[in-house]
């Protein structure tokens, strides 16, 4: 895959503090949307502080990974489920996140973990497997206080994503509870990063990702990362820019759906993460959990009110959450690349600037 060229530049990813949403005045409100608008826009990526979520939830979750992680390879391999199924371990060079937008690429290095709604436990609500599939927990013995740490996090991160929706729909100019019968059976996945090489391996290959070249599914993402470099985001320029969360915030980014419902006003941005290595190539800690907030697998993805220019038609069809995502994770995790990917998304992947990152 060529490279597009990075940048040093002062490319900055907006800092947004939610913490006083639900008391604040008429005019907070709305300059708070607003600011959520311009970077929606024009980055695609927020920071939110004030998220209320406690420093020791964080702490649990990055413990809980840390041991996960730590297990001997058999023992994870044990949790892997079969491509259709977006739930539990995945190896080291075992995906490649770029055929989701139809781009082949080196295998990615990291390895993950995945835990979802499961609607297995709820068999009263009547949620179809296919997409709400059981996790698959690691033995308690194998991993303490692994299911209790995770259950935490996902439940935190959910909440802040819910409030996000209800920001993104006054941003939007809608009512704040517009995204509600779209996201109350939401297919939400928390995916826990840990950058890796495969056993026997010491350096990292030439053209190597950590993490290839992708957009996210949804509507939004709640990231947790160590503060190591590696992530990069593409900025409107067609430049990679490096990413460090400030402290105590959480990266955010905007996903395909709501890029779709809004016709692209706002983005659901590029991005990759380059393997965290030290000067002599040995890659180096880096662990992240991105808290995927899609929507109900029913929900029809189809552009909002005063999205589509007076006489335009709009840049997407209808399609259903579900489809959607059924197609990304076919390129991601099945490796056949998904036909559906946007052309402006496979041009830049594609581009054939070779400057240095």
């Amino acid at each position: 895959m060529a490279e597009l060229p990075s940048s040093d530049d002062r490319f900055r990813v907006p800092v947004i503090d939610v913490s006083h949403w639900a008391t604040c005045s008429a005019a907070e409100r709305t300059a708070l949307a607003t600011a959520v608008d311009e970077a929606a826009r024009t980055v695609g990526f927020l920071q939110i502080t004030g998220h209320g979520i406690p420093d020791r939830v964080a702490d649990d979750l990055a413990t809980a990974m840390d041991t996960f992680f730590s297990l001997p390879p058999e023992e994870k391999r044990a949790l892997c489920a079969p491509p259709d199924v977006n739930r539990g371990y995945t190896p080291p060079k075992a995906e490649k996140l770029s055929l989701s937008l139809g781009v082949s690429s080196p295998e990615d290095l990291f390895e993950a973990f995945n835990v979802g709604v499961d609607g297995t436990a709820h068999p009263s609500s009547a949620l179809p497997t296919a997409y709400f599939p059981a996790n698959r927990w690691p033995a308690p013995h194998l991993a303490p206080g692994f299911r209790e740490a995770v259950e935490s996090w996902f439940a935190h991160a959910g909440g802040l994503a819910r409030l996000l929706t209800r920001i993104f729909a006054h941003a939007l100019g809608l009512d704040e509870d517009f995204f509600r019968p779209c996201t109350d059976r939401s297919v939400d996945v928390l995916r826990m990063n840990n950058y890796a090489l495969p056993d026997g391996e010491t350096h990292v290959e030439r053209d190597r990702m950590g993490m290839g070249a992708h957009t996210d599914y949804g509507i939004v993402t709640v990231l947790w990362a160590d503060r190591v470099p590696g992530l990069q985001i593409l900025g409107p320029e067609g430049r990679w820019h490096d990413v460090l969360p400030e402290e105590g915030a959480l990266l955010v980014n905007l996903g395909d759906a709501l890029a779709r419902w809004t016709n692209d006003r706002w983005r659901s941005t590029l991005h990759r993460v380059l393997p965290p290595t030290d000067a002599d190539g040995r890659l180096i800690r880096r662990r992240s959990a991105a808290y995927f907030h899609d929507g109900n697998h029913d929900a029809v993805i189809s552009p909002l009110p005063g999205c589509v220019p007076r006489n335009a038609e709009p840049l997407y069809p209808p399609i259903t959450i579900g489809e959607h995502i059924s197609a990304k994770l076919a390129g991601s995790r099945a490796l056949r690349p998904n036909e559906d990917a946007t052309r402006e998304s496979a041009r830049l992947l594609t581009a054939t600037d070779t400057a240095d990152r």
